[in-house]
């Protein structure tokens, strides 16, 4: 009996010891955290000297005066010829193994995104850290100056601000909320075309007299728009692609339009002419309604679209002796208001077909009831002839005087 209570004894101390070198062995293996460098965003460029520029921005923890912790960004770039060889590189120049599966942003220079970029988003898309909830971004700029001046202004965790700023597109419509995962469906859908986040850096100095004059808040993009502050990097406007080619860029209005469309917008602010004095506008806080609806015909075999918003508007900016009360001056600031908004979306709707010759807006996915089959989808070639599309816009706003003047 004696015998048998040691043998099981020693099997105990063998498990024992076996549990005991397994848990400390694995804090020497290339998954530790201690073994990994962790990537926030990623920047890609044109190369001189190889085909590409790759950026990589690191966290690394420091020690804070309050006795915790904080992060500072490290910023480290190499010349290779495929996104795959940069990390190999970088593995061996860090001896750590970067690790891609925390990267918020991934930014293209808009260099290298005119010339396509479907190599680098399949590389991409097949690494399997990267997560398809990533923003994509395509920078005027080169991506590392993008990068050094996206320092928050309110945050204090980089990786924080790049979670949060993509979310402004839900109140303004000035950007859009556009992932690496949306960008590859659109890639290879032949229903709608990829689009992505319009970065640059501010340009504007108070104290320049070269500053752009014609400018208004609605027509401002990337690179233009009129903000001084601490952090010069900036988000306003879309990036329109051809395939895997940068083909344009929208303005903030024009974002405006392309959110609506999607029905990626809560709520957003336009300044319309007055209809009571021509030489002042009307801020006007606009909500869209659940009436929202787009129709798709093909007549004559060329896509007829047909859009219909109905908006909810209060406004904003009052002036001394208005008469926001009235119903007579809210229905002419209404019928003011749909005009202004049916330019701007014809507008819009027109330049992406004719201009860019790229279906963002998805509209194809709406004609599919047009066809009887997907191969007589696929036949027709929707991504050809949405340049041949006619629009007809439909706009209807029921408007209020501002939230205190109805409450008193």
């Amino acid at each position: 009996m004696r015998k048998i209570n040691n043998i099981f004894y020693k099997i105990f101390i063998l498990i024992l010891i076996i549990i005991f070198i397994y848990s400390f062995s694995a804090s020497y293996t290339s998954l530790n955290l201690d073994n990994l460098a962790f990537v926030v965003a990623l920047g890609i460029d044109k190369s001189t000297s190889n085909k590409l520029k790759v950026t990589f921005q690191f966290i690394k923890p420091t020690p804070s005066s309050e006795g915790g912790s904080q992060t500072k960004p490290v910023l480290t770039s190499v010349e290779c010829s495929s996104i795959t060889n940069g990390i190999n590189i970088m593995n061996a120049y860090l001896g750590k193994k970067v690790n891609l599966s925390h990267c918020k942003l991934i930014i293209f220079s808009e260099e290298i995104a005119k010339d396509g970029i479907s190599d680098e988003i399949y590389s991409l898309i097949n690494e399997v850290q990267i997560r398809p909830s990533a923003n994509i971004i395509i920078s005027k700029c080169n991506t590392k100056y993008y990068i050094e001046n996206s320092v928050p202004s309110l945050e204090s965790l980089i990786p924080k601000y790049y979670n949060i700023f993509p979310h402004s597109s839900e109140y303004t419509g000035y950007t859009c909320d556009a992932t690496i995962g949306d960008f590859f469906n659109a890639l290879v859908c032949n229903s709608c075309a990829p689009y992505a986040m319009l970065g640059g850096i501010s340009s504007f100095n108070e104290d320049s007299s070269s500053n752009p004059e014609s400018l208004n808040d609605s027509t401002i993009k990337s690179n233009e728009s009129l903000v001084t502050g601490n952090r010069l990097s900036q988000n306003i406007g879309v990036a329109v692609f051809k395939n895997d080619k940068l083909a344009g860029e929208l303005n903030a209005i024009e974002t405006i339009c392309f959110l609506n469309i999607r029905k990626q917008v809560d709520s957003f602010l336009v300044s319309i002419p007055d209809p009571e004095n021509s030489n002042s506008k009307i801020d006007i806080y606009l909500t869209p309604n659940s009436t929202h609806n787009i129709s798709v015909n093909i007549v004559n075999g060329t896509p007829y679209i047909k859009i219909k918003f109905d908006f909810s508007g209060k406004i904003y900016s009052m002036t001394k002796g208005s008469e926001y009360l009235n119903t007579d001056v809210l229905d002419s600031i209404s019928t003011t208001c749909n005009k202004y908004l049916k330019e701007q979306f014809t507008n819009y709707l027109y330049k992406t077909a004719t201009t860019f010759d790229s279906d963002i807006n998805g509209f194809g996915v709406y004609s599919l009831s047009q066809f009887k089959t997907s191969t007589e989808f696929d036949d027709y070639n929707w991504l050809v002839n949405y340049k041949n599309s006619t629009f007809d816009v439909d706009i209807n706003t029921v408007m209020d005087s501002g939230f205190l003047l109805t409450q008193t």
